[in-house]
């Protein structure tokens, strides 16, 4: 089991906004368990909480940039790509501003601040979505196209081609995510000079400098032009170097441009909201198609989540009998609906049911056609669920179980007569003042067959 991580400490760092020219503090904390990247404006009202989901993608001009319920970040990706390429998983990243700072470009400057907090594990189990077959997107207006397809690690390959002769063709692997600090994480992000012409007459990129950004140089540069760009970066003098990108910088790899175009796919893949295990070739990424994806990716995801059925050896010795379960629970047959516990920790709990046809339901509940009633299912969950909720009191025989709300309820398949039924009750949020909200799901024949989130109360039995 790879168990879940943040940071130790928190940290601060200063800079400008690339398209913002605002100066911004952006500040890392630790987290707790799966709470994943969430970012917080602390410049703002009640400091509104963004949440790094693709869900929350507004648009992809120039950077990756969320909104929720008004409240915007821009250019999320290289501070995502760094966490992600340091093997961190939770995190609360403070904002003063809408943009996190630029700093060099890269995620150079992130890296380094984890690095100095340094990383440590976490009491939960990180989730991973293990890819089990070729998983595609492709934008037809653009031809960019990414697939992931099953493998041993998370694995990413980016392949660029602008058709300009000055960048020409490049591509960039990253074989192991261990590898991102040292071969990645410092790739700058790049312009062309038409596109750098666009940005300034339209007022963005006022925090870029020479400093930020690679700039190739895609066409002749005229008087004017090179004029502009002189009182835009504060330069007396600016010049193109023989590689065919201005002056101000050194490439720090032949193919920096692919590698920053790999870091912007770490990072916009990170909207996810799991680690994935499996191989990524990206031809011609962009924010854009990177985003689509990871929405197509999230959605399959939480499918499979919600169809996944819970492997469990039903033959073991239980960890409760029913007579365990009688002896915590109020409930007498015929309304006992827990037969056994087979598992238990702090925050989930499985229990079964050996539905028979002797149920006293089935004698008035479609007699000719029996069928488990769904209410009676959703019923069981609870009992389930409050096993849970009992055995956080050192006295549960003197304690009864009341629900307070049941909500998304969906039943998926009928439960028959010599069906065993499975349930699994998992804490939404933790145990407090005798309150237990959680996610329960009934499965049956390898399927899930009833969903339900459910608050209940323990109360005293006077």
């Amino acid at each position: 089991m790879v168990k879940q991580t943040t940071i130790k400490s928190e940290i601060s760092l200063k800079g400008v906004g690339l398209h913002t020219g605002k100066e911004v503090t952006i500040t890392f904390k630790p987290a707790p368990v799966n709470n994943g990247f969430t970012f917080v404006r602390v410049d703002l009202e009640g400091q509104p909480v963004v949440e790094a989901d693709a869900s929350y993608v507004v648009n992809t001009q120039r950077g990756t940039n969320l909104e929720k319920k008004g409240v915007k970040i821009q250019t999320s990706e290289h501070v995502l790509a760094a966490f992600v390429g340091c093997d961190v998983d939770n995190v609360i990243i403070e904002l003063d501003a809408s943009e996190p700072p630029i700093m060099d470009g890269s995620s150079k400057y992130f890296v380094e601040a984890i690095e100095k907090v340094g990383i440590e594990e976490q009491d939960a189990e990180r989730q991973v979505y293990v890819v089990k077959e070729v998983i595609s997107y492709t934008d037809e207006v653009t031809g960019s196209e990414i697939i992931v397809m099953p493998a041993d690690d998370y694995q990413i390959t980016a392949m660029v081609d602008f058709g300009t002769k000055v960048l020409g063709t490049q591509n960039a692997t990253l074989k192991r995510l261990s590898d991102f600090k040292t071969e990645i994480a410092d790739s700058r992000t790049f312009s062309f000079l038409h596109e750098l012409e666009a940005l300034l007459n339209n007022g963005l990129i006022k925090g870029g400098d020479l400093n930020n950004a690679i700039v190739y140089v895609d066409k002749e540069i005229s008087d004017e032009t090179m004029e502009n760009l002189k009182v835009a970066f504060g330069k007396d003098s600016i010049a193109i170097k023989p590689n065919g990108i201005l002056d101000n910088l050194t490439l720090h790899y032949p193919n920096e441009a692919a590698r920053h175009k790999l870091l912007d796919v770490v990072g916009d893949l990170a909207l996810v909201g799991m680690r994935i295990q499996g191989k990524v070739i990206a031809n011609k990424p962009g924010h854009f198609v990177n985003t689509q994806f990871a929405k197509k990716l999230s959605k399959i995801i939480k499918i499979e989540q919600r169809n996944q059925v819970p492997v469990y050896d039903l033959h073991k010795e239980p960890l409760m009998d029913v007579n365990k379960i009688m002896s915590m629970l109020p409930h007498r047959p015929p309304f006992l609906l827990v037969d056994k516990i087979l598992e238990m920790s702090e925050n989930h709990v499985v229990g079964l049911k050996n539905v028979t046809m002797n149920e006293g339901f089935f004698v008035g509940h479609f007699p000719g056609a029996p069928v488990m009633p769904g209410v009676l299912i959703v019923e069981a969950m609870a009992q389930t669920g409050g096993i849970l909720i009992l055995s956080s009191v050192p006295d549960p025989e003197n304690y009864l179980t009341y629900f307070m709300k049941i909500d998304n309820v969906k039943f998926k398949q009928k439960v028959l007569p010599g069906d065993t039924l499975v349930f699994k009750c998992t804490l939404i949020s933790p145990i407090r003042r005798g309150i237990c909200h959680m996610q329960a799901n009934a499965y049956a024949n390898g399927k899930l067959v009833a969903e339900a989130e459910l608050m209940a109360q323990i109360v005293k039995n006077n």
